[in-house]
């Protein structure tokens, strides 16, 4: 276990801890409350691993090393910006995604091109946002975004 799981998990217990001295009865209900939503979002969690492995599956690490690797970077980063751009899926399903395509090889600037358009840019979700907003507008929110993401990706290339 890393430093920061640690810290996370003795705040964690300290505030925890402070709260059941302070107000019991209160955090025994948010206790309750918090289990009633883990229970309605068990499904969820499951369709997520079941999804993952089933990419991890079909898309065999070699694979994932060999296209989104560090052999080339830039190419890669544009072709996973690319795909991330045309895909809709939904942001808890994507950040575990990518953590499993970075344990399988991917190189960090390609998953985080991946990610960043993947929750920025809508290329599926377009027609509706130009009908809403207007064409100007979706074309520009699009673009900025799909900018602002490779920016994004390649500061995160620097900072890990």
């Amino acid at each position: 276990m890393d430093v920061f799981t640690l810290a996370f998990w003795i705040i964690g217990v300290v505030l925890f801890l402070i709260a059941i001295i302070k107000k019991r009865e209160k955090t025994v209900a948010a206790m309750g409350k918090s289990r009633r939503m883990m229970g309605s979002m068990i499904s969820d969690i499951v369709a997520i691993i079941l999804l993952i492995g089933l990419v991890l599956t079909i898309i065999p690490p070699e694979t994932i090393k060999k296209l989104l690797g560090s052999a080339n970077v830039w190419l890669a980063s544009a072709g996973a910006a690319l795909a991330g751009s045309v895909t809709l899926i939904p942001a808890f399903v994507a950040f575990p995604l990518v953590g499993s395509l970075v344990d399988a090889g991917a190189s960090i600037v390609p998953a985080v091109a991946f990610l960043t358009t993947l929750t920025m840019v809508g290329v599926v979700t377009f027609p509706l946002e130009k009908k809403e907003f207007g064409l100007k507008f979706a074309v520009m929110r699009n673009t900025l975004s799909f900018i602002s993401a490779i920016a994004i990706a390649l500061v995160m290339g620097v900072v890990l």
